[in-house]
């Protein structure tokens, strides 16, 4: 778990009116989902929304462990005597912070219903080990990221919880975002980023020939420090835009292709 104030304000280029209706949804007190493909700016999205909004930002990384006593809180045995400890949700609630559960997707659908009651107009929080209901902070509000395309029939979001969202879609950006992106968190220059961004749209087209996920924007981002460091372009693509993606020999013979293609020797 994560939580803390963002002192200074993460860049973030919107796409859309995305900003526009997280400060809406906040105002009217709305659950919202951000939904999207790994690496697409959902996180850094939300760290951008909440120094805007001036909130704390807490962050629980879901997985198929997490139990709702993980989320609400727990008796602890501590010194001579039992203590009740908040968790992160129960914290958020109280302080009027942002809790952001990402990939919600991954946790137990038994660990998900204890949401439930804050993602509609109740706002209320029941705590049923200590008998006892919190209701929401003014300021509270409830987040989760999923990547749709992680979804079957074991792994996807039930409709009882999907129907407490407002949602907002996230994708890779348009070329040249990207690649406008890329040179402002590196500083590399921008012809360099621009073959970055080339190379990650043919490395995107393979999703659907055996290619799982294409290439996140955060992947050029590292591909680029590593160029402004001073390893060559093909080494540092291949390291953080192809091995990172596939362990399939005839995939990553494909990627190495297209890697010497965007970078001629």
């Amino acid at each position: 778990m994560e939580h803390y104030h963002i002192s200074e304000q993460p860049y973030y280029r919107p796409a859309g009116d995305e900003v526009e209706l997280f400060e809406r949804a906040h105002r009217l007190k709305l659950p919202v989902m951000l939904k999207g493909p790994t690496g697409s700016g959902k996180t850094r999205f939300l760290q951008h929304m909440a120094f805007r909004l001036g909130l704390p930002l807490v962050t629980v990384a879901c997985h198929e462990d997490l139990t709702a006593s993980d989320l609400v809180g727990r008796y602890l045995f501590v010194g001579n005597e039992t203590q009740w400890v908040d968790g992160p949700l129960t914290l958020a609630v109280k302080y009027g912070a942002i809790c952001y559960l990402d990939e919600l997707v991954e946790a137990r659908k038994d660990t998900t219903v204890v949401i439930h009651p804050l993602g509609d107009d109740r706002r209320i929080l029941p705590i049923e080990k200590k008998g006892s209901v919190v209701e929401a902070h003014d300021d509270f509000m409830l987040v989760v990221s999923f990547n749709p395309g992680y979804q079957s029939i074991l792994k996807d979001l039930k409709q009882s919880t999907r129907q407490r969202f407002l949602a907002l879609d996230f994708t890779y950006p348009e070329p040249r975002a990207e690649a406008e992106i890329v040179c402002r968190e590196t500083g590399i220059a921008p012809a360099a980023a621009a073959r970055l961004v080339e190379l990650a749209a043919m490395i995107r087209n393979l999703r659907d020939h055996g290619l799982e996920e294409g290439v996140s924007t955060r992947l050029l981002v590292y591909a680029a420090r590593l160029m402004d460091e001073g390893v060559p372009a093909r080494r540092a693509a291949e390291v953080t835009m192809t091995r990172p993606l596939t362990d399939d020999a005839d995939m990553l013979e494909t990627l190495r292709e297209l890697v010497e293609a965007v970078f001629e020797e």
